[in-house]
């Protein structure tokens, strides 16, 4: 039941946002529209509309670079297509040379394809076709192209901002999430000692590299929100703290992904599995879930702290219980999983690695002074 309301809980948050980004729209191509008409004086706008639309569906993070991008495109096709159909006329013919020109002038500028690149061509196709009879189009088209860029900008980012909490955790979720349960998949496959399990964990966790890059777009995007939007300046301190955790991130998931092939192949090698190294695959699930009910502002940061000391503390004792060298390498895995933990929620390299030695040494000094049995 957990699985199937998490999933509902991250529809939900989806459908928010794109209700949003549909909004924001739907009022800027009609507020784009009112100024390109009132103020320009046309009599049906249609390139201003598109411009606002253009740069509010843009990537989040990539607004402002996108709405340069439109403008700078438009100028290019205009500029080119413009100069060579003075010198050489219109037709067919001419239209292809102007566009291909003008592409290519565009390519070689940016060196990929995008929006400078698509509003040159596009910019060129107009002119080449409608500029012998409406000679006003040539200019007509950049005002209004930088009309709706600018009542773009103005909707996303002082009418209606997105949350950029809500974009963070919309994306953070399937993250945690899955890593959470294959993690819980690995200690059942230890506990189990069916390897197949371990696998099957090994290969949903390599399956999370589009949810990462989704994860870092959307980080990107609340960065530009708060950069942009007086209203979400508020939001500041916490978008940076949630870039510090997702630095922490990446690493993490390679770390378990390691974490379990070790776990896998020693299973498959039929190496003995000690009750506190599933213990331990065990705790770092629970310290994921912990950093999750922390949230966005992360004020929880003990726990977190204190169940990444608890990997460290069990992976000790597991060590201690004589190992194979699969197990060796899921203790060393399970250290470095805890130090990574502990780091993202604000320590350095160095305090992290102290307080998982520290809780190593913590269960070393345990097991020696432990009185024998019959004393």
């Amino acid at each position: 039941m957990g699985v199937f309301r998490e999933a509902r809980q991250a529809r939900l948050r989806q459908l928010e946002v794109t209700a949003l980004i549909a909004l924001q729209c739907g009022l800027a191509a009609a507020v784009s529209w009112e100024v390109a008409h009132g103020l320009l004086g046309v009599a049906t706008p249609v390139f201003a509309p598109s411009a606002a639309v253009g740069t509010i569906v843009a990537a989040l993070g990539q607004r402002a670079r996108r709405t340069v991008e439109l403008l700078v495109g438009v100028a290019i096709g205009i500029l080119v297509s413009d100069g060579l159909l003075l010198l050489i006329g219109y037709g067919p013919w001419q239209t292809g040379l102007v566009v291909a020109l003008s592409v290519g002038f565009a390519l070689f500028m940016v060196g990929r394809s995008g929006a400078l690149v698509a509003q040159a061509g596009s910019s060129a196709v107009l002119i080449a076709t409608l500029s012998a009879a409406t000679p006003a189009v040539r200019w007509q088209r950049i005002e209004e192209s930088v009309v709706g860029a600018v009542v773009g900008l103005v909707v996303v980012a002082l009418l209606l901002p997105l949350n950029p909490m809500r974009v963070l955790d919309r994306a953070a979720a399937p993250i945690v999430g899955t890593l959470a349960a294959e993690l819980d998949r690995v200690a059942r496959a230890l506990d189990e000692h069916e390897p197949d399990l371990a696998v099957q964990a090994l290969e949903r966790l390599r399956a999370l590299e589009p949810d990462l890059g989704r994860m870092h777009e959307a980080m990107n995007g609340a960065e530009e929100v708060v950069r942009l939007a007086p209203a979400r300046w508020k939001r500041r301190s916490d978008v940076e703290r949630y870039r510090h955790a997702i630095d922490h991130l990446d690493p993490i998931v390679l770390e378990c992904r390691e974490l379990a092939r070790w776990a896998a192949n020693g299973l498959q090698q039929g190496e003995r599995v000690p009750g506190p190294l599933r213990d331990a695959v065990a705790a770092v699930a629970a310290t994921v879930r912990a950093a999750r009910r922390a949230g966005p502002r992360g004020r929880q940061l003990t726990p977190i702290r204190a169940a990444a000391c608890d990997v460290a503390r069990l992976a000790g004792r597991a060590s201690e219980s004589g190992l194979g060298q699969f197990g060796q390498g899921m203790v060393t895995q399970l250290r470095t999983i805890a130090s990574d933990q502990i780091r993202s929620t604000g320590c350095d390299a160095d305090t992290a690695n102290r307080m998982v030695l520290e809780a190593a040494e913590a269960r070393r000094r345990e097991a020696t002074t432990r009185p024998a049995a019959g004393e």
